[in-house]
Parts: structure tokens; sequence; C-alpha cells
């Protein structure tokens, strides 16, 4: 090998190294990342025994990911986690932030900085099935927010567009301190609400509310947040379509980066919570798109029955009108 070539080789496998990592391309971790919830508990426990000085946040990485580095993700599940006899609360939380928060702001700089956290952490649904380089909350709204400028056309003249898309982009603010908690943590959908409802309140009223001019703008945030949370208005029903319909997007797009070793039909049924009938065709057109992937990978992927049933659904049907049928209410989580 030539005195060039050992010059060179660590910069190309840095560099390619850097390629691959920008391309995103899902694989399958060999480390087992433990889940929010796992993460979340361990600290809660390593917190309760420990009686060095050193920071909730320190702790739960050293007790678990002792031989890898810690992501983003686990970060901020970390520092979301309070003390073993201690229930949750945002003033546990904001003492284990890096840099203190004032309590009685007159800018809102130090609301801005909180949410930096949904650009810092990746989704828990797809952290969980090992996807690398997946998706933020703040990805997750963005194009969420996009969706909603795109609403199907006999949708769109009963919907004020703007609200929706304000509805986008705040429900889910609460998880930057709350984190992003998935049906297969021990958090109650009560609880739940409960840390989500004392976040929003924590964000709009201590943070935003003193700052000079934002009074108003706080306010109009947790309206915004509460009627997501409520699920009643039309407006409401559609954003909560649109949440499960970018997830379905996301899903198809991660299989396809994956080039058929990737496997993540066990989120096929959140097509089977759309409501209005425009959603739901829009949600047909991905599965069909799924289909379509797989058959030319040659490949039966997981649940391909939920899938089956989601497309069945649309067979035959007359014009869509957009109805949702009575005792059918937007999914407030």
């Amino acid at each position: 090998m030539s005195v060039r070539t050992l010059i060179f080789s660590p910069l190309l496998f840095r560099k390619s190294h850097f390629l691959l990592n920008r391309t995103y391309i899902p694989i399958r971790s060999t480390c087992n990342k433990p889940s929010f919830s796992i993460v979340m508990e361990k600290a809660r426990r390593t917190a309760h025994a420990s009686t060095a000085s050193s920071s909730l946040m320190g702790e739960a990485q050293s007790s678990t990911t002792p031989t890898t580095t810690t992501n983003a993700s686990e970060t901020n599940a970390t520092a979301t986690a309070p003390s073993l006899d201690e229930p949750w609360s945002v003033e546990q939380v904001i003492s284990t932030l890096p840099t203190p928060l004032p309590s009685n702001p007159t800018s809102p700089l130090p609301f801005l900085h909180t949410l930096e956290r949904l650009k810092t952490t990746p989704r828990e649904g797809w952290r969980r099935f090992h996807v690398q380089g997946s998706e933020s909350i703040a990805d997750h709204m963005y194009r969420m927010s996009i969706l909603t400028l795109l609403a199907p056309t006999p949708l769109r003249s009963r919907l004020n567009i703007p609200r929706c898309t304000l509805l986008a982009l705040v429900h889910d603010m609460a998880e930057c301190l709350v984190g992003d908690i998935t049906p297969a943590d021990p958090v109650t959908k009560p609880e739940k609400s409960r840390r989500e409802r004392t976040t929003m309140s924590y964000l709009t009223h201590t943070l935003l509310a003193p700052a000079t001019g934002c009074s108003d703008a706080g306010a109009q945030i947790r309206e915004a947040w509460e009627e997501y949370e409520a699920g009643e208005t039309l407006e409401s029903k559609f954003v909560h379509d649109v949440d499960k319909l970018e997830l379905v997007l996301q899903m198809v797009e991660y299989e396809r980066r994956g080039q058929g070793e990737v496997d993540l039909g066990e989120f096929v049924h959140v097509a089977e919570g759309v409501k209005l009938e425009e959603m739901k065709e829009w949600c047909r057109e991905v599965l069909r798109e799924r289909v379509e992937f797989w058959e030319g990978v040659g490949k039966v992927p997981k649940n391909m029955d939920d899938v089956e049933r989601v497309l069945a659904e649309g067979e035959g049907e007359g014009e869509a009108d957009g109805s949702v049928k009575e005792g059918e209410a937007g999914e407030g989580q």
C-alpha cells in the first residue's frame, strides 16, 4: 500500500460513513436499545439508590447504555424521569436540564429553547424498531402541517385550514418535556394526559404569558392544543386523521429505504383508525404503494390481513362524503 493510500484511506472511510448516515438507510441495530419506559424506570431507580452527586441524566446514561453512546431520544427520555418515590412533575424534569429555565421570563427565548427538544427527540415507535436516523417529533409535526394545506377538495370547503395547521403544529408540543409516550409504555392514558396538560400549562402560562407581547399567543396555543385533545370539531378530527396518515407514509418510506429488509407491518393497524372518508382513501393509496413495493422485492410482509381489510373497505364504495359515523370522535390521546 502506498503512502498516499495510507494517508487518504481513513479520510475516505470517514466520508463514506458520513454519507451513509446522511442517507438515513434504516437498518437493524446490533445493540438492543432500551425503550422509553425502560430508560425512565432505570433512571428513577438509579436516582433513588445513588448517593453520588452526579445528575439524574448522567446516572441514567450509565445504567442503561454501558457500551454505547446515548442518543438524543435516550437523553431526553431520561430527563423526563422523576425519582422513585415521587410522581412525574414538570419541576423535576426542568431540574435535570443542562440550562436552568427562568421562573418569570420577560422574553419568549426560554420557551423557544425548550421547544428545541422536539427537534432532537426521535419518535419512539421507530426507535423501538431500531430504525436508524429516524424522524424527530418536530419532523412529524412539520409534515403534518404541510398535509393540512393539502386537504382533499371535497373536505377543504368545510374546514378552517389555518386552524388545522395550527392544531398540527401544537398537538405534540408537550412531548418536549413529557417525551413520546407510546401504548407500549407503562403509563396509563389518564396519567399521560395529566403530564401533557401540566406541561402545556407550564409552557403557555409560566414561560410565555410573562414574556412581553406573548400572553395572547400562549393562550391561543393552549386553546388549540385543548381542541385537538377533545377531538370534537371537524378540524380536530381531520388533524387526528392527518396524524395517522403521516405515520403510515413514514412507515412505507422506511420500508422502501430498507430495500425489503425492514418490515414495519406492526404499524399498519393505524390506518384502520382513520375516520374521514377522504382521508381513508389517502391511506388506501399509500397502502397500495406498500403492496406494490413488497411484491417488487418478492416478499410477503407482516400484517397483510390488516392491509387487505383496509383496501377491501374502499371497494364498491360510492362517492365519499367526508362524514363521520355518529359516536366516532377524534382520538384524543
